[in-house]
């Protein structure tokens, strides 16, 4: 059985290898096909085309796409992001303190939002049926329906223009206590809990009734066993495969709703730095942010999967 759990774990990992070569061939030449050409773009309107093209030719943008690819991607292998063309700097030097940035606003919505959604994931399942059950259920679907921009614009109505509780950008500069930090890390944690905590709950709760029809667990149940104790002892431990795996599902969600939430609250960001490149076609900034949310994402689902593999329990 040792020997069948490994060979399934390389064989994930393997796969996500594979998956994050494929990746950056798609994110190279999908930025490289950006309309417009990044030499006139930094060099504006007045320059003459024989700057243009030692521009072009110094940035090595008149090499083959393929011989760009192959010095980039071994660049990355070595550690080397490249060098910014808007702003003639090392992108690991820019992305160091946003990448911080970012995982503190991953973080705090994933210890936000986890619990919560664990807990009322478990709870609704336990309660079946119930008018519990049903209010959760709801308000899940309800939520799953709306997009993170929307979430994010009707906390900033609410919260900023009607009430004025909290500031609408998150400028984190501008904290000076614990309290100021508060207020600029509320919205968008709210708005991502809300995105990443419904999908959670609905496959939390379905991951657990499914694990509660085996018959083990009814045979536990007839022998005597509280419900608590058969859901907790019995039922859990079984369904924690399925549950990582949704938890990882749903924190993949916040690859997409980081950029979204951090471009519309003014969040100082990876995701932000990587839309503000968009705007200069800085071309290894974008490949670099790009890539660093398909590493997340893939890491998220690989630990996934490796979870579950090692919680099966006919693999044990």
């Amino acid at each position: 059985m040792r020997s069948e759990v490994s060979i399934l774990v390389l064989n994930r990992l393997f796969i996500a290898i594979i998956t994050l070569l494929i990746v950056s061939f798609a994110v190279f030449f999908a930025t490289s096909m950006l309309p417009g050409d990044t030499a006139s773009i930094l060099l504006g309107q007045a320059a003459t085309p024989e700057a243009v093209a030692g521009l072009r030719k110094a940035m090595h943008l008149d090499e083959p796409a393929i011989l760009r690819f192959m010095a980039w991607l071994l660049g990355l292998v070595k550690g080397d992001l490249g060098t910014s063309y808007a702003n003639n700097m090392p992108v690991a030097q820019l992305i160091g303190g946003r990448l911080v940035a970012t995982l503190e606003l991953a973080a705090i919505t994933t210890l936000v939002s986890v619990p919560l959604a664990l807990l009322l994931g478990i709870t609704s399942a336990m309660l079946r049926g119930s008018y519990y059950d049903r209010i959760v259920t709801i308000i899940s679907i309800g939520v799953i329906s709306v997009p993170e921009f929307m979430v994010a614009t009707l906390a900033v109505l609410v919260f900023a223009v009607y009430l004025r509780w909290l500031p609408a950008l998150s400028s984190i500069n501008e904290a000076h206590t614990f309290f100021d930090l508060l207020k600029i890390y509320a919205m968008p944690v709210i708005t991502l809990t809300f995105v990443i905590s419904a999908q959670m709950i609905r496959m939390t709760r379905a991951a657990l009734i499914e694990t509660l029809k085996t018959p083990y667990v009814e045979m536990a149940l007839l022998k005597g066993a509280s419900r608590g104790r058969m859901v907790f002892m019995h039922a859990l431990p079984n369904a924690l495969g399925p549950i990582v795996n949704a938890i990882a599902l749903s924190l993949s969600y916040l690859v997409g709703g980081v950029i979204i939430v951090e471009t519309i609250f003014n969040y100082p960001g990876v995701a932000k730095l990587m839309v503000d490149a968009v705007a200069t076609r800085d071309l290894p900034l974008i490949q670099s942010c790009a890539m660093i949310f398909c590493l997340g994402y893939l890491l998220l689902i690989t630990a996934a999967d490796i979870v579950a593999i090692l919680s099966n329990p006919r693999l044990r």
